[in-house]
């Protein structure tokens, strides 16, 4: 197969940004920022998003934002914020740039420091959200604060969207593409929940940048078996635990059929270019030709690229019988999957219960929205290299599709095209994200300055 010139280009574009050097004044707000947010104790339950939505908002209208271009949005006890920077429009539809402000639970009695006090050691922030997501949140809304004080003027509006129950339900996210959808229409969305770099564990050095394009779905299934039961004492052939056993047993052997797109192609090329041993092979060999079974089957092997290459589906929990003396009337299975783009929930839902069997009965307990990809645009693909290359000239550039799902999923669902394009670069090895002791490299933190204001001016008319 051949990969799109874009991607030829894009994989050896590495030239220098000219971006002017960040101010202090800009670096001590950027900090105040984040040490401000990450304050705001904003999990599930603790109704502070709101307060955090107000925060920001009062920073950006003191900026020069007009207060009638800054919306907050409640939905139960969070809310979403919404805050338009106008252009002259010369550019055409607006872009989104998104993050959320809620954060996953934390609780201090785990951690060896408060996580909701800012604290910097050893070259690194540390705090509930530093990289997921309030530093990114932080940085854009300093970038806007900035760019306001330079007196820049866009050529199309710049939309802040920043939702406030990414971590759980998504119902600011889904109400924002249901009934506000005229105040977040746009061209396409920069998702700073997705994407990023990776630093080198032995040098520190940036090796890696990742531009995600696409996301799987996440859908939960409930896989039931079902008998009349009776006394334990007296044991039939047919008992639902056994059958529903059976049935798992049927799934744990089954592959769904596998899949590519640009995205997953372009991915696995450059990482089979640096990944050596088989495992590089067969990445390298199923970018050049997706139909050869036996790369696909050794990347099915691999945790870490078997999402790359097909929807997959995992038991994660498991009910059962209702006494111990009794033969169990109801056995049933949580089963996660992550879909593939392009392939519906209800898909998978026929697809299991064909695996299963009719004497089995498989209902969606939860689902998000059908996922979708992004178009692989040059221009973004430009854009996102001068600002990686801003503070890690000739990083690799690399498109990428996430087997995990953020609100890009939704609003790609909703028409809007989505990029992951975080600042954040760190090892693999430091990435804490919702668990203890959450960190990102302080270093890491103040490139991001660069980054997105190199990121929104090549996009909206600056540079």
């Amino acid at each position: 197969m051949k990969f799109p010139i874009s991607f030829l280009l894009l994989a050896m574009f590495v030239a220098e940004s000219s971006a002017a050097p960040v101010d202090p004044e800009t670096r001590a707000e950027a900090r105040d920022l984040l040490a401000r947010s990450i304050a705001f104790k904003t999990s599930e339950g603790l109704g502070q998003v709101p307060a955090y939505a107000s925060f920001l908002a009062e920073k950006l209208q003191a900026g020069g934002i007009p207060a009638e271009d800054i919306r907050i949005l409640p939905v139960g006890e969070t809310a979403s914020l919404v805050v338009r920077y106008r252009g002259d429009g010369s550019g055409g539809k607006p872009i989104l740039l998104l993050a959320h402000m809620d954060v996953v639970t934390a609780n201090p009695a785990d951690w060896k420091r408060d996580p909701f006090t800012l604290i910097e050691e050893n070259g690194y922030f540390f705090g509930r959200g530093t990289s997921d997501i309030k530093a990114d949140a932080s940085l854009i809304v300093a970038t806007f604060l900035r760019l306001k004080r330079e007196g820049f003027v866009p050529d199309r509006d710049l939309i802040i969207v920043f939702t406030g129950d990414e971590e759980s339900d998504q119902l600011t996210t889904r109400d924002l593409v249901d009934n506000h959808r005229d105040l977040i229409d746009a061209e396409f969305a920069l998702n700073a929940d997705g994407g990023g770099g990776v630093l080198d564990e032995e040098t520190g050095k940036a090796r890696i940048y990742y531009l995600q394009g696409a996301e799987k779905t996440s859908a939960t299934y409930a896989i039931t078996a079902t008998n009349p039961g009776g006394h334990s004492s007296e044991p039939r052939v047919e008992n639902a635990i056994y059958d529903l056993a059976d049935a798992l047993k049927s799934l744990q052997a089954f592959r769904f059929p596998v899949q590519s797109n640009e995205w997953t192609l372009a991915s696995l090329a450059a990482a089979g270019a640096a990944t050596p041993g088989p495992l590089g092979e067969a990445m390298t060999r199923f970018a050049a030709d997706p139909t050869d079974k036996a790369a696909a089957d050794l990347l099915a092997t691999e945790p870490s690229y078997v999402g790359r290459t097909r929807t997959t589906c995992i038991a994660t929990m498991l009910k059962g019988g209702h006494a111990e003396n009794a033969l169990p009337q109801s056995a049933t299975a949580t089963v996660n999957c992550r879909i593939f783009p392009g392939t519906t929930i209800e898909s998978v839902q026929a697809e299991v219960q064909r695996v299963v069997g009719d004497k089995l009965d498989v209902q969606i307990a939860e689902r998000t929205m059908d996922a979708k990809a992004s178009p692989l645009r040059e221009d973004i693909q430009s854009a996102v290299s001068r600002a990686v290359h801003a503070s890690h000239p000739g990083t690799p550039v690399v498109p990428d599709q996430a087997s995990y799902y953020t609100d890009g999923t939704i609003f790609r669902a909703a028409g809007i095209p989505t990029y992951g394009v975080s600042s954040n670069f760190m090892k693999d090895s430091d990435s804490f994200a919702h668990g203890l002791d959450e960190r990102l490299p302080v270093d890491a933190f103040y490139n991001g300055l660069e980054h997105w204001y190199v990121l929104i001016q090549s996009l909206a008319g600056g540079q």
